[in-house]
């Protein structure tokens, strides 16, 4: 299994990386926030121990961005001891704490335990790479979509705004923010753009584009894949 461990501190973050490596487990590092979400990107990580204080995005912030595509498993780490640092990290969706300075041993089994809780029941694999509502599925290990399986092929970029919506089936995206995170730029008057690609990606899983299942409108607010 792969871990992301993110810590600014370079001596901290290599020792945790030994511990883990020596259990077994695969490690990626990161110094800030962004070099997580980055990360996250570019590998398929199993669970991430987020340092709350660093520069550029600190792990509070990088959390809150997270937790809006991803819900694996979330140990943060600080030097504070204070409740309040603590219950702010659960509340934005950590999973566990631990406050530095630590038993090596204390992470190590803490690790464990929430790994051994998210994939409970196949949950990690389901979590991880497959999204599924009524009849539309898509697999993003294979980068394969079916609808009443069907294959049914897009283009990249449709793929992503598919792919976003439905990692978060019921939550309206705002055009805006499609935008922003398909194309990982300031959105510029983007709703054309962004309206023609929604038109295609109805075409071919919708069996009626004009009154569509899945991929629905919210007017004034934006799109969402229907939970079904």
């Amino acid at each position: 299994m792969n871990i992301l461990v993110c810590d600014d501190d370079k001596e901290i973050a290599d020792a945790i990386k030994i511990y883990l490596e020596n259990e077994g487990y695969t490690v990626f590092k990161a110094a800030d926030g962004l070099e997580a979400i980055a990360q996250l990107d570019q590998h398929e990580i199993h669970l991430i121990i987020m340092d709350i204080m660093m520069p550029k995005m600190d792990g509070i912030k990088a959390t809150v961005k997270i937790r809006e595509e991803h819900q694996i498993p979330l140990i943060m780490l600080s030097a504070k001891s204070e409740d309040y640092d603590k219950i702010l990290g659960l509340n934005i969706g950590a999973d566990d704490y631990v406050t530095k300075p630590f038993n090596p041993l204390e992470l190590i089994a803490r690790v464990k335990s929430q790994l051994r809780r998210y994939t409970a029941l196949g949950s990690m694999e389901m979590k991880q790479h497959v999204y599924k509502t009524g009849e539309l599925i898509l697999d993003d290990e294979q980068k394969l979509i079916t609808v009443d399986g069907e294959p049914v092929h897009l283009t990249p970029v449709q793929y992503k705004i598919l792919r976003l919506l439905m990692m978060n089936t019921g939550r309206v995206y705002s055009i805006e923010d499609i935008y922003e995170k398909v194309w990982n730029e300031p959105s510029f008057n983007p709703e054309n753009t962004v309206a023609v690609h929604i038109r295609k990606i109805r075409e071919k899983i919708e069996i009626n584009p004009k009154e569509p299942k899945y991929l629905k409108v919210v007017w004034g607010v934006g799109y969402k894949v229907e939970k079904i």
